[in-house]
């Protein structure tokens, strides 16, 4: 079987931006844990030319509670990673993907309690 690479344009690549290794493994673990809880049900991933979305749903027919997204573009101005609350305010932006999601760390706190 031979691999197919997405174009656009005559003859041009398409560069998707996705989550490496590391940033799943982070991203992952947070919704192991809010799945744990009781939180979290489901997830889903889509990963364009900016940017890289993974969302996580209460039931799989709803619109997302969270988008964690990543857009590289932005790397040198606010940060490539923030978390988007359903109502689109950005809960949270900046450099570091493990501090970004500290803001969901904390609304775990919350249920647990």
């Amino acid at each position: 079987m031979q691999h197919m690479t997405p174009r656009s344009g005559p003859g041009k690549p398409v560069d998707q931006v996705v989550f490496n290794r590391t940033e799943l493994g982070a991203i992952m673990g947070l919704y192991g844990r809010m799945v744990a809880a009781g939180e979290w049900r489901d997830y889903g991933m889509s990963f364009l030319n900016e940017v890289a979305v993974f969302s996580v749903f209460r039931r799989t027919a709803e619109h997302p509670l969270y988008r964690i997204e990543k857009r590289p573009k932005l790397r040198n101005r606010q940060g490539q990673y923030a978390v988007i609350g359903m109502d689109g305010r950005i809960l949270k932006r900046g450099a570091d993907l493990r501090a970004v999601l500290r803001v969901l760390e904390r609304k775990l706190i919350r249920a647990v309690d």
